[in-house]
């Protein structure tokens, strides 16, 4: 996961890519104060100016506008966005992009990725600025394992128990960072109760949303492409007490591409490799070594839109050092947009033409083939 990717540019004269910023805010705003299929005038400023904004494109363009905010909304769950009406350039949205959800009414990953990347305020950028802060905090106390337990925290513990997160809170390891850990859980809401319960995914490990049909809703992509959430734990608050969830920035965009890290860290440690996550405080996500001593630097990107990604590309940093360096995306994401690696090396700005896109499968194949190809005695044994 990048940490600190550059801001795209050059959108100014799309007016559908301005439009689709304020969407796509308006769309978490409205989440954020209320259920989305139960709101309210007076709406949410950035969500009055979505609708707003929609309807004076339709007319500019001789298309008939949604008529309320009820309406917009449910082109956006219903409508993919390449059959609106707006001017976007090429690779920004696939055939079925949505910016909600049909069954849970709750914005897509493709609607938090857009919204990211609109103009630098708080809420849009938590995620890099909580990275930065534990980073910062822990190269001060000198303790890159703090650090290291901080992003595993993030990936395999998204939802807390008020006696686990007091047990967190007691962890030496997690001294430097306790303060922002405090910060970060949330107590949740009520709206994901079921039958008097919170249900995690089996999965992914993030709260499960129950939907009108009385089934559950996972938020991750991947997750859903799996078939219905197998549930997780079923907490009780009058039983556990208050139960707390991560920020939804930081499960969208530290959470979720960490559990597509760890996965490829263990299926390229089945394979033999040594594997280091985060190294150098997390320059990059896997440093991975073959028994022949070459070193791979790993970058994983659990985008939903191979266009943001592309227009966010770099090469991965130098240090710790490497022989080769590659960017990867878990092959869910190839599979439901076609063309995604196309569309990603297409965007990449010039300085970042070197960077290598691959699937995870593909890297792990390549590992493979190269561990056979260049066996040596102590590669026999692990290959």
């Amino acid at each position: 996961m990048t940490t600190n990717s550059p801001e795209p540019t050059g959108w100014a004269p799309h007016d559908g890519v301005v439009l689709l910023h304020t969407l796509t805010k308006g769309l978490i705003d409205l989440e954020e104060m209320t259920d989305l299929d139960a709101f309210a005038m007076p709406y949410p400023a950035e969500a009055q100016r979505a609708l707003d904004r929609t309807v004076l494109t339709c007319l500019l363009r001789g298309a008939d506008p949604p008529q309320s905010l009820a309406q917009l909304l449910d082109w956006c769950a219903n409508r993919p966005l390449s059959d609106w009406p707006l001017d976007l350039p090429d690779d920004t949205v696939g055939p079925d992009d949505r910016l909600l959800d049909g069954d849970s009414a709750r914005p897509t990953e493709l609607c938090h990725e857009w919204a990211k990347r609109g103009p630098d305020t708080a809420g849009e950028h938590l995620d890099r600025e909580v990275i930065h802060t534990a980073l910062r905090i822990c190269q001060e106390y000198g303790e890159e394992q703090s650090y290291s337990a901080f992003r595993e925290l993030l990936v395999d513990r998204p939802v807390l128990t008020s006696a686990e997160a007091f047990e967190v809170a007691a962890d030496l390891l997690m001294q430097p960072v306790r303060d922002l850990i405090g910060w970060i859980y949330q107590p949740v809401p009520a709206s994901y109760l079921h039958d008097g319960a919170y249900a995690t995914c089996g999965r992914c490990r993030t709260l499960l949303t129950p939907t009108r049909d009385g089934t559950w809703w996972c938020e991750r992509d991947r997750c859903r492409r799996q078939g219905p959430p197998p549930v997780g734990r079923l907490l009780y608050p009058e039983e556990i007490g208050e139960v707390l969830q991560l920020r939804r920035p930081l499960r969208q965009f530290v959470t979720g591409p960490g559990r597509a890290e760890m996965d490829l860290a263990r299926a390229l440690i089945e394979l033999g490799l040594t594997v280091r996550m985060w190294p150098g405080f997390d320059s990059y996500d896997l440093h991975v070594t073959f028994p022949s001593g070459m070193v791979w630097a790993v970058d994983v990107k659990d985008w939903a839109s191979p266009r943001l990604l592309g227009l966010a590309a770099r090469p991965v940093r130098p240090t710790p050092p490497y022989d080769e360096a590659f960017w990867v995306v878990p092959r869910h994401r190839v599979a439901d947009r076609p063309g995604y690696v196309a569309a990603f090396e297409r965007n990449r700005p010039a300085g970042a033409r070197a960077v290598r896109l691959l699937t995870d499968d593909d890297l792990v194949r390549l590992a493979a083939e190269l561990l056979r190809r260049h066996r040596t005695p102590e590669g026999d044994r692990h290959a």
